[in-house]
């Protein structure tokens, strides 16, 4: 089981997708169903009402209007025929009764043919007596009815009778509730479609996450921010519409060292920004940059740009960079460390030749001789080693000078360390890679100048106070000509062959870095001495 499997005791386990979504939807489904049928239901007696109602009272006005109704009416001893009509009608449209009357109230016709001739019973009819269409519950002769009362008018627009249609209430009630059994298989056959949509809804959901759950798609994307802010390199990725869709804070800090302000998520990347400008070129034709050296604003960045592709199309673009004097730094610590190594190395088979010196003189039993010997020995390692660690606190730069003393020995010249110098042990990483840069090209430019004579002479003072380190670096060699004192400092300006003049615009480069400054006074033939400050750290030991 991986880590993204095991739950923590006590914690529920997440619902999936699916069950989450099957839930969700169902719920809102049923919801709205239930809410609309449920207010159709507390209706529907209301509605059943006016549809039967609107269906009497269409019959009443049909018969109103026919002919043989007003005839029947008009003329004496003519109620057998009204009476067929009225029986014809109640039963082709299931009705309780059909009556007609004349204006005093008397039935023409009835479902009980008895009650023909006699008087109507019910208040009901009096206002279609009087020319208003009337609709009432009530009970007559027969069994409680919805009724509906019409007025019957002749030719000469005079009425002559009314037109009574009844439906029971029992009718009424049993359509009532053939249309709540209505409801309810609406809803289900609602809710199945719904739940069937849904399926698929999920299914294509999962296609798209990828089988995933929405918390392994949370917990990826932690882990994934989590990645990008933890490395140094600077991650910035865009859309096919060149709009940031991912940064990282490693990209925000070098863009904001580089350029005026470091877009954000869902912005398009500015038009005139150097770092950025492969991943336009990226989004246009596809081009992979791969190892591009860009300098920006004095600092050399190294980019890398891809072109994102889906199905044969491009969607976007990854540009990474990273800030190449940080590379250098490194190459450059680890090469002082190996010189560090080196000159323990040297000094170690030094030291034991001279300890087979000393056991010689000890078996001949030259004591006196002996004794001169481990002198001057001790004397030696004062001056050039013990003088030298007590003043240089550094461990790697105190490796470091010792490596350059001993090479400018093995070339027949020598570099001394001045005795008033003196550097803490508290330098950053990057302080001690910068000095590294400084004291390393400086005093191999020194020995290259020193190669066309014999026994040439270099002297290195570092000075510390009040958070800053002051280096003075000097050789007694043929000097600089005042006319190329500015220049020896721009990048690939050597006078010493091609593929040169990259030492001095580093040191500048890295001391202007750190907020430090780089001059240099010459006198051909006489002497070079550069001056180099740099911020050095106060109480910030490294280890």
């Amino acid at each position: 089981m991986n880590a993204s499997q095991q739950q923590k005791p006590g914690r529920k386990r997440p619902m999936k997708l699916s069950t989450l979504t099957t839930l969700m939807m169902v719920a809102v489904i049923f919801t709205v169903l239930l809410s609309v049928h449920l207010l159709y239901f507390i209706q529907i007696d209301d509605f059943t009402r006016s549809h039967v109602k609107d269906k009497a009272l269409a019959v009443a006005r049909t018969l109103a209007d026919d002919p043989q109704i007003q005839r029947g009416l008009a003329l004496a001893d003519n109620d057998a025929l009204t009476q067929s009509i009225a029986q014809a009608v109640q039963r082709r449209n299931d009705l309780l009764f059909v009556v007609v009357t004349d204006m005093k109230g008397m039935r023409h016709s009835h479902p009980n043919a008895d009650l023909i001739n006699k008087h109507f019973i019910g208040d009901d009819l009096l206002p279609a007596l009087d020319g208003h269409e009337n609709i009432a519950v009530n009970h007559g002769t027969l069994v409680e009815a919805l009724r509906v009362f019409t007025p019957v008018y002749n030719a000469q627009h005079q009425q002559i009778g009314v037109v009574a249609i009844g439906i029971s209430l029992s009718d009424v009630i049993a359509q009532s509730n053939k249309s709540r059994w209505n409801i309810f298989w609406t809803v289900l056959l609602g809710g199945s479609i719904g739940l069937l949509g849904v399926l698929i809804l999920v299914k294509r959901l999962k296609r798209i996450l990828l089988g995933l759950e929405p918390h392994e798609i949370s917990s990826l994307f932690e882990q994934r921010q989590a990645i990008l802010d933890s490395i140094k390199e600077g991650v910035i990725a865009v859309d096919e519409q060149a709009r940031v869709t991912l940064i990282n804070k490693a990209a925000q800090q070098l863009l904001r060292e580089t350029a005026m302000e470091a877009p954000l998520s869902g912005d398009r990347i500015p038009d005139n920004s150097l770092m950025l400008s492969h991943l336009r070129e990226a989004l246009h034709d596809g081009r992979a940059w791969q190892d591009e050296e860009l300098n920006v604003r004095g600092r050399v960045m190294i980019s890398n740009t891809v072109p994102v592709r889906s199905r044969e199309r491009i969607i976007g673009a990854v540009c990474t960079f990273r800030d190449k004097t940080e590379i250098s730094q490194l190459m450059q610590r680890l090469d002082g460390m190996v010189s560090y190594v080196d000159a323990l190395r040297e000094r170690s088979h030094e030291f034991m030749n001279k300890l087979h010196v000393i056991l010689g003189l000890l078996h001949m039993k030259n004591y006196a001789q002996m004794e001169a010997y481990i002198l001057k020995t001790a004397n030696n390692y004062q001056t050039e080693i013990g003088s030298l660690l007590q003043r240089i606190k550094s461990p790697v730069i105190a490796g470091f000078l010792l490596s350059k003393i001993n090479r400018a020995s093995d070339h027949g010249h020598r570099l001394m360390l001045s005795d008033a110098s003196y550097l803490p042990d508290s330098g950053s990483e990057q302080q001690i890679a910068a000095l590294i840069t400084v004291l390393g090209n400086l005093i191999e430019n020194a020995l290259e100048a020193l190669d066309q004579q014999q026994e040439g002479e270099m002297h290195v003072l570092l000075h510390y106070q009040n958070g800053w380190l002051s280096c003075e670096i000097s050789d007694d060699g043929p000097g600089i000509p005042p006319e190329l004192e500015t220049a020896i400092f721009e990048k690939g300006f050597s006078s010493k062959g091609n593929e040169r003049g990259v030492g001095l615009f580093l040191v500048k480069q890295q001391t202007e870095s750190l907020g430090g400054n780089i001059s240099v006074e010459s006198e051909p033939g006489v002497y070079t001495q550069f001056f180099v400050q740099l911020p050095w750290d106060k109480g910030n030991k490294v280890s």
